[in-house]
């Protein structure tokens, strides 16, 4: 986690809205501070930061990584692939496989989708998960509905093969008539980056942002999630003959406060279980806030308990994901400062 700490007021001057406005917005979505990368750091920075100190804390051995999965929107480039950029920076073993996904809010549980899928070959036993978003950057300042919203994190997850035998029940859906409601229109192939995509634009809301910066379609992506996450849930749940009320935890995706508490209350789970802190403290960061209100909330109890826990992921794609699992007790889940 990025150490930089930014605060919803000290950026209330850039948007073209009265304060009392934005302190309504404020109010309604959970907005406090969120945490930036330093200019010029790149995912890889933090995903090496997190590695380096899993290396030194001798919780990770280098030579026991068979495999490698990078799940990113914000590569360091284009090519190479920058799950082989951390390789090449460790010097890992050459017998492993590197593997980048792109995927942003439902990142996190198709990573771990991909690192079950890889453990079932006989020669993978170990697999090391990075789910890392540095969006802030692609993020116009003059953007009250994203900018205060976005921050940076890595996370790194171990994921290895057990004698425990146990079930895992996953559910993935997609839509890609909806992938327009969430997107950076240029610098693709599609629309290169040129002096025209970087002039800012002011759209019906007041909002001024480039087509070199994200866009959301708030409403869509709200009605989205109101309306697939909960039956997904309740899918999920009937499919595992398992009752909601005996799941520990709901470790969801963090868009905002509002949007999770609704979402909570449509499954019919108390607010509680279904932890709706991350974006006050430190800023949605596509699928890695997954991990992040793991840590932040549950991290003492997950290392020392086995716990029912359901995770889910959803937006950019249109993508939605869902997980229902035990885990513990875990040798690590912490907090790292960059």
């Amino acid at each position: 986690m990025p150490s930089k700490e930014i605060f919803f007021e000290e950026e209330m001057e850039n948007y073209n809205f009265s304060t009392a406005k934005s302190l309504k917005l404020k109010a309604a979505l959970g907005l406090n501070k969120r945490r930036i990368a330093p200019e010029g750091i790149c995912s890889s920075d933090l995903a090496i930061k997190g590695l380096d100190h899993l290396f030194s804390t001798e919780k990770l051995k280098k030579e026991d990584i068979d495999a490698l999965i990078f799940v990113t929107q914000s590569p360091d480039y284009i090519m190479p692939p920058t799950s082989n950029v951390i390789q090449g920076h460790f010097n890992l073993k050459q017998d492993m496989i590197c593997l980048d996904i792109n995927q942003g809010c439902a990142g996190f549980i198709i990573g771990l989708n991909q690192a079950f899928m890889l453990l079932e070959q006989p020669s993978i036993s170990k697999v090391v998960l990075v789910n890392a978003d540095v969006l802030s950057t692609k993020v116009s300042k003059r953007d009250r509905n994203s900018n205060p919203l976005i921050g940076d994190a890595a996370s790194i997850t171990i994921v290895e093969k057990s004698s425990q035998k146990t079930e895992i029940f996953g559910t993935i859906k997609m839509d890609g008539s909806g992938a327009f409601a969430l997107q950076i229109p240029a610098g693709g192939a599609k629309l290169p980056i040129s002096s025209e995509t970087s002039v800012l634009h002011e759209d019906v809301s007041g909002n001024f942002r480039s087509k070199e910066n994200l866009v959301m379609k708030g409403d869509d992506v709200f009605n989205f999630v109101q309306a697939e996450v909960p039956p997904m849930i309740e899918s999920l749940l009937q499919m595992a003959k398992t009752d909601k009320n005996a799941v520990d935890y709901y470790l969801f995706h963090q868009p905002n406060k509002f949007m999770l508490n609704k979402v909570a209350d449509k499954i019919g789970v108390a607010r509680e279980k279904m932890p709706a802190n991350v974006v006050e403290n430190f800023g949605n960061s596509s699928g890695v806030t997954v991990p992040v209100v793991t840590c932040f909330n549950i991290s003492e109890q997950i290392k020392e308990n086995r716990l029912k826990v359901c995770f889910s992921g959803f937006g950019v794609g249109l993508t939605w994901a869902s997980l229902l699992m035990e885990v513990g007790p875990l040798s690590f889940c912490e907090i790292i400062e960059y």
